[in-house]
């Protein structure tokens, strides 16, 4: 067992953490538009179809990372336009187009790996090693970081409008469906840029936990989307360190630590929290009108009515009306 300060003089571990910080961040900052986008599905599929793009990559180009690269990229890309043909000349949803063809992308990338002349270790790219990272990694990282953010920011109101009010959004000439493929794209090299970091399996993760944390924690979606960046750079980076001092894969502990803040958050929320909810005490407006309502609803049928549906109107109201950007 190393000690950790020590562990930073090695030229590896530094390009580890730099990589860290790249990865959490940018699928943080990405995190917040498919919590709120509801897209935690389709990027689960696109997690999973990318494993017969880094098979066929390591037949064609060996181990390179050139070639797992642009074989994992054309792997999701397909999928994704796939699920789109599909739904659009069939009576299928997107999620079950795209459902069905990543289970067939993922099971023909585990026969690559098998059956192919490249000896490849299936758990490097199953769950990752971000203690291997290469200097074309770390690069590629930094292209594909600034990109991502870069769009995000720059593109963040129609976004944001595509997200909330689509019909609204097309009417003042926003480009909706274009928008929606380019952040599948985004989706898709968020989690290559995470490979080697988590692997295929957990990249999810890195891309989900970051937001839904937040998400728990504030109704302004600034404080969600930069909020959850930080997060992710933060707890990949305390995983990293963890990881170390226990002698264990990276990748685990990485998702496991973001993991444990989702919990925490979600028994601990100071708005939503199950635990504060439960010692937090009615508010006064709310005991007065409850007694207001059983006392009058025998006697007005009207007031009965009202108050069921008040209710019922407050039990459905969709989550995601908290989280409508601020002014």
């Amino acid at each position: 067992m190393t000690w950790l300060p020590d562990a930073l003089q090695y030229e590896f571990f530094q390009r580890a953490l730099l990589g860290c910080l790249l990865v959490g961040f940018t699928n943080g900052f990405l995190s917040a538009y498919i919590i709120l986008r509801r897209l935690a599905l389709l990027a689960d599929a696109l997690s999973h179809s990318l494993l017969p793009g880094l098979a066929a990559g390591a037949i064609f180009f060996g181990l390179a990372p050139a070639g797992l690269f642009v074989g994992a990229l054309v792997a999701g890309v397909l999928v994704c336009l796939g699920g789109v043909l599909i739904s659009r000349s069939s009576r299928l949803k997107d999620e079950a187009a795209i459902g069905a063809l990543y289970t067939m992308a993922f099971a023909l990338g585990i026969l690559l790996l098998r059956y192919s002349s490249v000896r490849v270790d299936l758990e490097h790219f199953l769950f990752g090693n971000i203690l291997g990272l290469s200097d074309f990694d770390l690069w590629m990282n930094y292209a594909i970081s600034l990109l991502i953010v870069g769009l995000l920011v720059v593109l963040h109101r129609p976004l944001l409008l595509t997200l909330f009010e689509p019909s609204v959004a097309q009417s003042q000439g926003v480009p909706v469906n274009a928008l929606q493929l380019l952040l599948m794209a985004m989706i898709v090299l968020a989690m290559i840029s995470s490979l080697q970091a988590v692997g295929v399996v957990l990249s999810l993760g890195l891309l989900i936990l970051p937001g839904a944390t937040l998400y728990l924690l504030s109704d302004d979606f600034g404080v969600i989307a930069w909020g959850g960046g930080i997060l992710g750079a933060a707890g990949s980076c305390a995983g990293l360190f963890l990881s170390h001092w226990l002698d264990v894969s990276s990748g685990p502990v990485i998702v496991m630590v973001l993991g444990a803040c989702f919990i925490a958050s979600y028994l601990f929320s100071p708005k939503y929290g199950i635990v504060t909810r439960l010692l937090r005490p009615p508010h006064l407006h709310e005991q007065s009108y409850e007694r207001w309502g059983t006392k009058n609803q025998r006697d007005h049928p009207r007031i009965a009515a009202s108050v069921a549906a008040d209710a019922k109107n407050k039990a459905d109201a969709p989550a995601s009306e908290n989280a409508r950007p601020s002014a």
